[in-house]
């Protein structure tokens, strides 16, 4: 059985023809981007909270002193590293290079793939190894996310009333699995309850932010790059501990592009030009104007830029945005896994479809409860945004440097990009993603080790298991043998069978290779049905299959056999029903009708057991072993009758 999970996208998500004058386009035009704020959006648009107080922060290892050439250095360091990493990196270059629509590095990989066949079996051995440890990282990321987040938040009610400080825990816990309970609504839905709110709240952002620079506009002068230069020349200790701080400024740049296939590059693209990129500006810079007017107020400055009355509004608002913050990450981790699983480094996963509109907007049930277990685990060991900062740093460094390097090599592979002109694009970019990575490493000791942890366990658990899916493929392959042969076989008499009336269905994994199950029956049973129809199922990465195209039948042996082959197809957002398709068939085509109401079906799967070869490590074999519980239910995915269906197990040594 083929069975592919695909997603495609692309472009914006409605197409719409109007006439000159209509304002349908325009609708059409802004909508994804509104639904972009509510999903995608929320963690680096909620970075002012946190990023500068980070930096500034006394508890700090390598505390940052607070003086006027430090605040115009960081914030001009700020807003920089911002245009350099999200802007030019991401929005302008890492989301040009999309698999049909989806975004992310494992999307990078396969392009790698694809395109990288003539540069080397090795290298591209090596890159896609590299880009797997960015997208375990990115796991790690997508459980930091939340907790960093929405305690970052709820830290604000100790601003209004520190009295309240012993509440942030259990307040941060409820608002976490509140989140991920409603996951299975969608990333459409949410995006459209979450979009509007992120636009109160981007406006609130920068009408603060405007505030504090009015009563110091000369804080504007940090938009030169000449003080981020001038402090890194002058203050190079300081600036670069500081830079593991001001890297929280760019997190969520890699979920802005995982979650690409959501919404599509154009309205992502547009969103953040508009209205995302100019709030967060103008935040840091009244961030940066407050704290040279009082450097106490360092202490929470994005707060207590707001006026005293507004402040409990603004921790509320700061509560919703941070939740889309965990959503942005959330939805970016969905991408991945089911990528992921087409990649052949997960096994096949329950995936629900939720847009018609958008294929690559996914709900994954497994990862949505993996991640909320590990999120909570992470608020109650840290307890507050502070100690968690240090840990944040590492995975979103170490993805985006791997981003930038895969990138270019596309850009070489795919684009043809003379050399001259890849050396002086990456240069700068892979400079500056290289300074952040050196300044969390020495954050280690202090919290750095958790992300890595994290990679570490779930490259392993990816690398294993594609590892022994290659095993097992090769293995199943010698086992079931070229179905044509079998087949010629089966109609010459050898070995001898005896014909039982009634129809067999036998789900395969394609029309190449004999099904494990037929082969039994034919084998050991020495029984063969009088209908026999080998059936491979088929998802496209489309949303529906015309009827007129779900299914195609082929004769694998001479006129009247009675065995057929037959490929359903389904399109994503269809849950395959193999007796309904099977009812489509023309009879002329199967040499006579077939008795679906008593038809067989056969399912071929595989036991696993570690055995003596040395294929793999023992613990990676019981991993592989364990890892094969995650995969979907064949028989309930594809509608089997239950009380007539066969499921026959084979034994396999890994």
């Amino acid at each position: 059985m083929v069975e592919v999970q695909g997603t495609v996208g692309g472009g914006p998500a409605f197409t719409v023809h109007r006439a000159p004058g209509s304002k349908v386009r325009d609708t059409a035009r802004w909508g994804p981007a509104v639904g972009a704020l509510g999903v995608v959006f929320g963690d680096i648009g909620t970075s002012p909270i946190y990023t500068l107080k980070s930096v500034f922060d006394p508890g700090d290892p390598h505390p940052m002193r607070v003086d006027a050439d430090a605040v115009y250095g960081v914030v001009s360091l700020v807003f920089w590293s911002v245009t350099i990493i999200v802007t030019v990196t991401y929005v302008l270059l890492a989301m040009r290079a999309d698999n049909d629509g989806e975004g992310g590095i494992m999307a990078l990989i396969t392009l790698v793939r694809r395109w990288g066949a003539g540069h080397g079996r090795r290298l591209v051995a090596v890159l896609s190894a590299l880009g797997i440890f960015g997208a375990a990282l990115f796991f790690g990321d997508s459980m930091i996310t939340p907790a960093i987040s929405v305690l970052s938040a709820v830290e604000g009610v100790k601003v209004v009333q520190p009295a309240l400080g012993g509440f942030v825990v259990p307040i941060t816990v409820a608002i976490i699995v509140a989140l991920f309970l409603v996951q299975r609504w969608g990333t459409g839905a949410v995006g459209r309850m979450f979009g509007p709110i992120m636009i109160v709240w981007f406006v609130t952002v920068a009408a603060c932010g405007i505030a504090g620079i009015a009563r110091r506009p000369g804080i504007l002068a940090a938009l030169s790059p000449l003080y981020a230069g001038r402090f890194l020349a002058g203050h190079f200790g300081a600036a670069f501990f500081a830079l593991a701080a001001i890297v929280l400024a760019v997190t969520g740049a890699e979920a802005l592009y995982a979650d690409m296939g959501h919404f599509g590059r154009r309205s992502i693209t547009r969103a953040w030009l508009v209205l995302v990129f100019p709030a967060c500006t103008l935040s840091y810079l009244g961030q940066g104007a407050l704290i040279l007017a009082d450097p106490d107020r360092a202490s929470s400055p994005f707060f207590l830029l707001a006026p005293s009355w507004a402040r409990l509004p603004v921790v509320l608002l700061a509560c919703a945005a941070t939740v889309i913050a965990a959503q942005a990450v959330i939805t970016g981790a969905y991408s991945v896994a089911s990528q992921a699983a087409r990649l052949g480094y997960l096994p096949r996963l329950r995936i629900t479809h939720t847009s018609a509109s958008r294929p690559g907007r996914i709900y994954v049930p497994w990862v949505n409860w993996l991640l909320l277990v590990a999120v909570l685990t992470l608020v109650f060991a840290f307890r507050s945004s502070g100690a968690l900062a240090y840990a944040f740093g590492m995975a979103v460094t170490g993805t985006i440097t791997i981003t930038t390097l895969l990138f270019f090599f596309l850009a070489r592979a795919r684009w043809h990009v003379p050399r001259w002109l890849i050396v002086v694009g990456a240069a700068p970019l892979l400079t500056v993603d290289l300074l952040f990575l050196a300044a969390n490493v020495t954050k280690f000791a202090h919290g750095g080790w958790v992300p890595l942890l994290i990679a570490a366990v779930v490259f392993v658990v990816l690398t294993t298991w594609q590892r022994g899916r290659e095993i097992v493929a090769a293995q199943r392959i010698r086992r079931e043998g070229p179905l044509h042969r079998f087949v010629d076989r089966l109609v010459a008499g050898s070995p001898p069978t005896a014909s039982v009336p009634g129809t067999a269905i036998y789900l395969d994994r394609d029309k190449h290779t004999a099904p494990l199950a037929l082969r039994a029956m034919v084998e050991h049973a020495h029984v063969r049905h009088e209908h026999i129809v080998i059936l491979a199922l088929e998802v496209r990465p489309v949303p529906r299959v015309p009827e007129s195209e779900r299914l195609v039948v082929e004769h694998l042996g001479p006129d009247h056999d009675r065995i057929a082959h037959v490929t359903a197809r389904y399109g994503y957002l269809e849950t395959p029903d193999v007796p309904k398709a099977l009812a489509g068939v023309d009879p002329a085509a199967t040499d006579g009708p077939l008795d679906l109401d008593g038809a067989s079906y056969f399912l071929s799967t595989i036991e696993l057991s570690a055995g003596p070869a040395r294929t793999m490590m023992r613990w990676r074999k019981r991993l592989f072993i364990a890892t094969s519980y995650l995969a979907a239910d064949a028989a309930g995915y594809f509608g089997l009758p239950r009380d007539r269906t066969v499921v026959l197990a084979y034994q396999l040594e890994v």
